[in-house]
């Protein structure tokens, strides 16, 4: 079973930034980030695979956010800049042993969110 644990969430205005981390237990071979605004479901954000250091992000992450790991101390991050008001949510650091970790309904292993709140 892998744990996960985030941290870095918090309030900043419209332009400011925040960088999320989440410590895992064990090795993975994806890691990633989910995120789940009030009223909406969770929607991918970014993820990044060990083997190769491949990235992907969604649309409106890219040029924003920047995601990378540290497999040495099992750690991930999330760099988030320019943050707007529809980037307020809570946001889920995603783990799995398979390169499912785009796939709301397939990444095993979930963090509990660290809450990003962003105002206008």
């Amino acid at each position: 079973q892998v744990q996960l644990a985030e941290s870095g969430g918090g309030s900043v205005q419209a332009g400011g930034s925040l960088k999320l981390t989440c410590t895992t237990s064990e090795y993975s071979y994806c890691m990633g980030w989910f995120r789940q605004a009030p009223g909406k479901g969770r929607e991918a954000v970014a993820q990044i695979y060990s083997r190769d250091g491949d990235t992907n992000y969604a649309d409106f992450a890219k040029g924003r956010f920047t995601i990378a790991r540290d497999n040495a101390n099992n750690t991930l991050s999330l760099e988030m800049n320019n943050l707007q008001p529809e980037d307020t949510a809570t946001y889920y650091c995603v783990a799995d042993r398979r390169p499912v970790c785009k796939f709301l309904d397939r990444v095993a292993y979930w963090g509990q969110g660290t809450q990003v709140t962003v105002s206008s």
